[in-house]
């Protein structure tokens, strides 16, 4: 009773907060318009290193979305899975299935995987942190270090990305040490029992060198009970560890050698598996529908955490051996383990008198991955240009179990817990994949002399080779059993031994109009590489999937700088698309799944962008995106007939607004931020016409900063945030089956929290 009514008064606290601050707010920007008609609100430049060199977003011709190292403070965001919420309407991000430990990314109706564990599978849409590709989905949801932006580059980026870039590619840059003593620090609590610290230490240079060091740990129960009394976690908890050190050496001018360090350690349980409505097969009593976000499972669980460690090294070396020329190197290392352990489908289950059920899903990940770019980036008199070469090596392994953890009684109204011997339990599935990549690449902007050198013309392309080698080991507990090509049956193991080249060419076209106006069009290509399905029974090899996308886009800035507004619309061809087919084998824990190239299909869209200054202090953004994505019919190989293909996390229409408030406040500032998220319901299976629902999270953050310190010289900043401030809630994945009905998983509830961050 104590813990509800304390709750009930941190709601009271936060709620009447957020109504004072927008009263301020309201009061204060009317006085504003009134007095400061006309005063110097601007906004303020946007640098970008898309094309492999910092330029001005506005002068850069792609569609890019830029989150600075403010948005992600003042919208509370921890990792990439974050950018769930919709705050880049064109990107969708969604935990695989029930479970944070893999991510699955699409931009522009590309990309979205029905299954993210997968050895020999690729995503369409790159993750880099300071260059240094992440190959796999898993590892993507752990913490992220002082991040400097986050760039989101749109639309297929085959030409200076690469492979599995075909919905585009998201940059992350972190900050580099400064040379100059600093720190800053975060401590905070919330709801949920949430808590969060990360300190970051600038060291003085000492001789040539700069040191960085990072560390943090944030951790939240779960959002939803586990019904036991065997002390067993609740459904959607994190636990997020890291440290991070970084040591930049520079003896001259023209060159840097810069060296990171990070290990990170990502806990989790997953999200409730919710049964909305009943299918054809019956239910036990104690299992009951919740079509709304439920609290509590009705039935609990044996759970633990899913947990991914981390580490990696990079290494980035940059000579400038003239004004003209940039040698620019960049090397990782990186090792992931990975392990899953999902136990959120209980209602999932016909009942039977004394019926084992609860399927209990334990897989592992290892992989370990090697890259290294080397970047040639120069300017002649009326060229830019920038040409290099890749390459890429990863090995990864995978295993699952799926054992069942609960019984029932005779009657369904009451269930005991099973002894769990894993060692006892066979594999329904182990595989392992090598896989190699190798490519090179150049890009050239030639801005003639003619019309003032107001046209641009940019010409790009990149040639490829891909490898995959590796094998299914196990199916159901034993060595597979096939059949070869003179149709005779062999029991081994099922290689996969194949390899691809592929060229990806890029034309643009941009004029500047004025200064403050710049038009372009684009013409690439892009593509997913191919691979195999370790969940399939006969590990076929499929083919890449390719992309060809023509852009127009207008980059504009007006009302004296105090507005901007960007917009592209685009139409790609979609080819050899890999499509999934599977079956839910009923009173057998194991299903299997099928990828092939069976679809062909178009996307198109339109994207705007708008940020305005009205007054000083005051930014407003909005963003929208329409998205359509049609697919051909396909082949399934289960039933033998061509059946309809959806398309995977593709919202039709989605926008999002946000809007920054800054006042003095005596010697320290006001800050108010909110935005809102909105999309409408979209696709979670290739071959199910349910959708999920539509969806507004609202976020906000009420905040004092610039709290001058004087005994120790610091800057203080207090704050109460909120995520989903409204609570709301819907279905992000919703599917049916015909036996077991119809199932979904919800977004979280409402999250908020009061934190410090001090920095000196």
């Amino acid at each position: 009773m104590h813990h509800n009514s304390s709750n009930l008064r941190r709601r009271a606290i936060l709620l009447a907060g957020v109504a004072l601050t927008a009263s301020f707010a309201s009061h204060a920007f009317a006085a504003d318009a009134a007095s400061d008609e006309g005063s110097g609100a601007r906004l303020e430049e946007v640098v970008v290193t898309a094309q492999k060199r910092a330029t001005n977003l506005q002068d850069t011709p792609i569609a890019i979305s830029a989150l600075q190292s403010d948005d992600l403070v003042k919208r509370h965001m921890q990792s990439i899975e974050d950018l769930g919420d919709g705050a880049i309407p064109s990107l969708r991000v969604s935990p695989f299935f029930a479970r944070h430990s893999a991510l699955t990314i699409g931009m522009r109706g590309i990309g979205a995987l029905g299954d993210a564990n997968q050895p020999a599978r690729d995503q369409a849409v790159g993750v880099y942190v300071d260059g240094v590709y992440l190959g796999r989905a898993q590892g993507l949801g752990s913490a992220l270090y002082e991040v400097e932006r986050i760039e989101v580059l749109k639309g297929p980026q085959g030409t200076l990305f690469g492979r599995n870039t075909e919905g585009g590619a998201i940059s992350i840059v972190t900050r580099a040490p400064s040379g100059e003593f600093g720190f800053r620090g975060t401590a905070g609590v919330g709801n949920f029992g949430s808590y969060k610290t990360e300190a970051h230490v600038d060291l003085p240079s000492f001789g040539d060198v700069s040191l960085k060091f990072d560390g943090l740990i944030s951790k939240r129960d779960g959002t939803t009970k586990n019904p036991t009394t065997s002390g067993q976690p609740d459904f959607n908890s994190y636990d997020k560890r890291g440290l991070h050190a970084e040591a930049l050496w520079k003896p001259t001018d023209r060159f840097t050698a810069d060296y990171a360090f990070d290990t990170s350690y990502d806990g989790s349980t997953p999200v409730f598996v919710q049964l909305q409505t009943k299918g054809a097969l019956a239910l036990a009593p104690l299992v009951k529908l919740q079509p709304e976000r439920s609290k509590s499972a009705p039935i609990g669980v044996p759970l633990r955490e899913s947990v991914g460690n981390t580490y990696g090294h990079r290494l980035t070396l940059d000579w400038r051996p003239t004004e003209t020329l940039e040698i620019k190197s960049v090397s990782g290392y990186r090792r992931l383990s990975q392990s899953q352990y999902d136990n959120a489908e209980e209602v999932l289950s016909a009942f039977a008198p004394n019926g084992f059920f609860a399927r209990y899903s334990l897989a592992h990940t290892y992989q370990d991955q090697y890259s290294s770019e080397l970047q040639v980036i120069g300017h002649l008199p009326s060229v830019e240009y920038a040409a290099g070469a890749f390459f890429y090596h990863e090995n990864a392994r995978d295993n699952a179990q799926t054992p069942n953890s609960l019984q029932w009684n005779a009657t369904g109204t009451d269930y005991t817990f099973l002894t769990l011997n894993l060692s006892a339990v066979p594999f329904d599935r182990a595989s392992h994949v090598s896989t190699e990549s190798s490519g090179v690449f150049g890009q050239a902007t030639w801005t003639p002399p003619v019309m003032g050198g107001k046209a641009h013309l940019t010409l790009g392309g990149r040639f490829t080779h891909d490898k995959k080698d590796g094998a299914l080991d196990t199916v159901n507990g034993a060595l597979p059993s096939y059949v070869d090509a003179n149709k005779a049956v062999v029991t081994g193991a099922i290689h996969l031994d194949k390899s691809w080249d592929r060229f990806d060419p890029l034309v643009v076209l941009a004029v500047d109009v004025t200064d403050d106006v710049n038009v372009y069009g684009k013409w690439s290509t892009g593509y997913k590489s191919g691979g195999a399905n370790s969940r399939s029974l006969t590990y076929r090899a499929f083919d890449p999937e390719t992309v060809s996308m023509f852009e127009l886009g207008a980059k504009t800035e007006f009302w004296d700088r105090r507005a901007r507004l960007n917009v592209a619309a685009y139409t790609g061809d979609l080819k050899d698309v890999q499509t999934d087919f599977s079956v839910i084998i009923l009173n057998n824990n194991r299903g299997t799944l099928e990828t092939t190239n069976a679809a062909t299909g178009k996307t198109k869209g339109l994207e705007l962008d708008l940020t305005v200054a009205p007054i000083e202090g005051l930014t407003l953004g909005a963003s929208y995106t329409y998205t359509k994505v049609t697919l051909s019919k396909a082949f399934n190989p289960f039933t033998n007939a061509q059946s309809v293909i959806f398309p995977l996390y593709v919202p039709k229409n989605a926008g999002a607004f946000n809007a920054d408030y800054r006042r003095p406040l005596g010697a320290a500032t006001f800050e108010l931020h909110l935005d809102a998220n909105k999309s409408d319901g979209q696709f979670t299976s290739t071959t199910d016409t349910t959708v999920s629902d539509d969806a507004l999270v609202v976020n906000g953050r009420v905040a004092i900063s610039d709290i001058r310190l004087k005994d120790s010289g610091g800057d203080l900043e207090v704050a109460v945030w909120a995520r989903n401030l409204l609570n709301e809630d819907h279905a992000f994945l919703r599917n049916t089956n015909a036996a077991l009905g119809t199932y979904a998983i919800f977004n979280d509830p409402r999250t908020w929290g009061v934190e410090a961050r001090l920095k000196f």
